[in-house]
C-alpha cells in the first residue's frame, strides 16, 4: 500500500534536496521567458518528485501554461492507471499539452521543456499487496525523463556526467531528415529558416513539421547517483556537461550550486534568460 502525504509528509524527510536559481540576463534579453516547476510528493505519493524547466520563445505563454499545467496532466494520467509506463505517460503528455497551447492561447510562443519524474518503485517480482505496509528497503528509485527543444537533463554519477536529455536542434541529422520528410527545409540551421529548436511545445506556426513528442529516459538510481542538473540553453551554451557537474561537485546546499552555475553562465558569456535547477539525490 501507498501511505497518504496528509499522513506522513511533515515527518518524512525527503531524500532528494532541490535548488533553483535563474537570471533574466539584463544585458541581452528585456523579457525572462523561463519558466521552472518543482512539485514535491509528486502525485500524492510519499517522496516522489516533480521537476522541469521550460524554456520560451516568441513571448512566454507557452512556457507559462507548461509550467502550469504539465505536471497536473501527467499527474492525472498516472493516476489513471498507474501499470502504464510513465514514459509512455510522457510522451502522450507533451502531446496533450502541445495541442492545448495550440488551440487555446493566442499568437505563436513555444518552449522546450526538460521534466523528471522521480518515485519509488517496487522490483517486477514483488507486488504491493506482497509487501504490505511501505518498506523502502525493497523499493528501489526510478527516475523518467522528457525532453523537447535543447533544455538538457544530466545526473552525475561516479564522477561522470550522464546525458538523459537529446537536443533537438535542426543542425542534428535525424532531425534534419524528420523535418525535410515532413516537407520543411533547414535554412542556416533553422527550421525553414526561423527556429532552431525542431521540437517544442507550441510553435503553432510549425505545427505540422516542430512536433511535440518527447525524448524519454528511465534509470534507477543508486548510491552513486550525487545530483542532477536540469537547465535551459541559457547554461549549455557556454559549459558542457560534465565541467557543469565538477563545477558544483562539492557543493553540498542544492540552491548554491543552482547559484554557481547561473553565475559561471553569465561571467562566460550566456546571451539567453538563465534557468538552471540542481536536484541533490
Amino acid at each position: 500500500m501507498t501511505e497518504s502525504i496528509e499522513d506522513n509528509a511533515q515527518e518524512y524527510e525527503l531524500t532528494y534536496k532541490v535548488g533553483v536559481a535563474e537570471n533574466k540576463n539584463s544585458k541581452f534579453r528585456t523579457t525572462m521567458e523561463d519558466i521552472h516547476t518543482y512539485v514535491k510528493n509528486f502525485a500524492s505519493r510519499l517522496d516522489w518528485g516533480y521537476f522541469a524547466v521550460f524554456d520560451g520563445h516568441a513571448g512566454s505563454q507557452a512556457s507559462k501554461w507548461c509550467g502550469s499545467h504539465l505536471h497536473s496532466i501527467i499527474e492525472s494520467k498516472i493516476l489513471q492507471d498507474e501499470t502504464t509506463d510513465i514514459r509512455e505517460i510522457l510522451n502522450d503528455s507533451f502531446v496533450l499539452i502541445d495541442e492545448q497551447i495550440n488551440s487555446q492561447l493566442k499568437g505563436n510562443s513555444g518552449c522546450t521543456a526538460a521534466v523528471c519524474v522521480l518515485r519509488w518503485e517496487l522490483p517486477e517480482n514483488v507486488s504491493e499487496e506482497d509487501n504490505g505496509e511501505i518498506d523502502l528497503s525493497q523499493h528501489r528509485r526510478k527516475l523518467y525523463t522528457a525532453n523537447v527543444g535543447d533544455s538538457r537533463i544530466v545526473l552525475y554519477r561516479n564522477n561522470q556526467a550522464i546525458r538523459l536529455t537529446y537536443d533537438h536542434k535542426a543542425s542534428d541529422l535525424f532531425e534534419m531528415q524528420r523535418i525535410e520528410q515532413a516537407g520543411g527545409l533547414i535554412m542556416k540551421s533553422r527550421v525553414n529558416g526561423m527556429l532552431a529548436v525542431t521540437r517544442s511545445l507550441g510553435d503553432k506556426f510549425f505545427d505540422s513539421l516542430v512536433v511535440g513528442n518527447p525524448f524519454t529516459t528511465t534509470v534507477e538510481i543508486i548510491p552513486e547517483d550525487k545530483f542532477l542538473i536540469i537547465a535551459c540553453d541559457g547554461l549549455w551554451d557556454v559549459i558542457d556537461d560534465q565541467m557543469a557537474c565538477q563545477l558544483i561537485q562539492d557543493i553540498e546546499d542544492p540552491n548554491e550550486a543552482a547559484k554557481t552555475l547561473v553565475r559561471y553562465a553569465l561571467k562566460n558569456g550566456t546571451t539567453d534568460n538563465v534557468t538552471v535547477m540542481v536536484v541533490t539525490l
